[in-house]
């Protein structure tokens, strides 16, 4: 294994002048986790400009769940630019759309149809599920949670309360959305304990939220990630969705599942809110759909998106090179990258368990398939971890405020693991107090 090899000091020279040219003419809002500037990438390897090479721990924020440039994903992508760029989904046919969106309706979750609308980003497709949600009920009002990530334009930004930054100063926001404490048993809203609690954070809405803020027969949606990504990677307690789905059933509410990070197998099943048994009404999916190309997927029951021609489209939703991208990834998750989720994603979650026992910096370790994240104690040890691990050569990223994420591609393999795991243990004994 000729990975990772960090040859330079960490920005190099080439990444140096990039960060300095792009940062007199970029947004200033772009984060910037760390100055890894890359000129290539390929499997779990990325190549910076430098000819640093790092192991990808991250997939760009859980895309490439394929891995980079995968040969068949870059072959079909090939096949498709030399016979159709554009010409718009929403008002023309061509083969790849069609196919991409029944494919999708086939993997939809229950006995029920599905439909599909397909847009460029996990965003777009939020945006669409607040008009379907709202438009199908005729009621007006959306629930969503503390802690949840759903998007930055200003729809999908009303939902999202992960961190202040990303809502400060962009108000007024849209009207009619309320937040609710997620099923988080590790930090619980109302200092109950699982399963004693009786699933409080969704059954006590009957008495709280719905008798003093929002009547239910004016609630069109309740949005929730089947695990949240931003707010840490953090898995509701068994009876969460069950209750959930319950409380909408009851009150003719819609529940939306955004699988935009959670989905297309990397938690082990298509879609994460499976795990649960629970069949959502809506589902949003984005991130890895296309292996790296920009697309979403707005799915929702055939009964449900009963919305008249005209009053939704994209005109770059459902590019051809994008589907063709999509269906090979979807290829490629139903032959065998889903199954190497799982089992791969035991193998990692059991050696940071055994480094948790090791390191009481360490307090928790949580995920499924290969959407994992290590909590720590203090919080700031979170981004001292990410950083070092950086410079070891290992991509990683911080999600909540207190946890890092592990979302490597579905390609991974045991070794690749031992590698990594290597590299987290040099930077916990450097990093642990003496």
């Amino acid at each position: 294994m000729n990975y990772p090899e960090i040859i330079t000091e960490l920005p190099g020279p080439k990444a140096r002048a990039l960060i300095e040219a792009e940062s007199l003419v970029a947004s200033r809002s772009l984060i910037k986790e760390y100055p890894l500037a890359v000129e290539r990438a390929e499997g779990i390897v990325i190549t910076d400009v430098d000819g640093n090479r790092f192991i990808d721990f991250m997939s760009g924020i859980a895309v490439s769940l394929t891995g980079h440039c995968h040969p068949r994903v870059v072959k079909r992508i090939k096949d498709q630019v030399d016979k159709l760029l554009h010409i718009c989904g929403t008002d023309f046919y061509y083969p790849v759309y069609t196919e991409l969106c029944t494919r999708l309706a086939d993997l939809g979750p229950g006995p029920d149809a599905w439909r599909v609308f397909l847009g460029n980003s996990g965003a777009e497709a939020v945006e669409g599920a607040i008009k379907l949600a709202r438009y199908h009920t005729g009621r007006q009002q959306i629930i969503s949670f503390y802690g949840g990530f759903h998007g930055r334009t200003y729809g999908a930004l009303s939902l999202t309360a992960s961190k202040i930054k990303q809502r400060a100063g962009f108000g007024p926001l849209l009207p009619g959305v309320t937040h609710m404490p997620y099923g988080n048993c590790r930090s619980c809203a109302y200092n109950l304990t699982y399963p004693d609690c009786n699933v409080h954070c969704v059954n006590s809405w009957r008495e709280t939220i719905f008798q003093r803020t929002v009547a239910p027969d004016e609630v069109a949606a309740v949005v929730v990630e089947p695990i949240q990504g931003e707010g840490g990677h953090t898995i509701p307690p068994p009876k969460f969705f069950p209750q959930l789905r319950a409380l909408c059933d009851e009150f003719g509410i819609l529940l939306i599942a955004d699988e935009i990070q959670s989905g297309m197998g990397r938690t082990g099943k298509f879609f994460a809110i499976e795990h649960w048994d629970v069949v959502p009404d809506i589902i949003t999916l984005a991130k890895g759909l296309g292996s790296g190309l920009p697309i979403s997927a707005l799915l929702a029951r055939d009964e449900i998106m009963s919305w008249p021609p005209g009053s939704h489209g994209s005109t770059f939703g459902g590019n051809p090179v994008a589907c063709a991208a999509a269906l090979e990834t979807i290829d490629l998750i139903e032959e065998g990258l889903m199954a190497n989720a799982v089992e791969i994603g035991e193998y990692l979650i059991e050696g940071l368990t055994e480094l948790q026992s090791r390191f009481p910096v360490i307090s928790d370790v949580r995920g499924k398939g290969l959407m994992l994240a290590i909590e720590f104690t203090p919080a700031e040890m979170a981004l001292a971890f990410e950083r070092a691990c950086f410079e070891k050569g290992l991509l990683v990223l911080t999600c909540g405020e207190d946890a890092v994420r592990f979302a490597p591609p579905m390609i991974l393999k045991k070794p690749d693991v031992d590698k990594a795991l290597e590299i987290v243990t040099t930077v916990l004994s450097e990093l642990s107090p003496s």
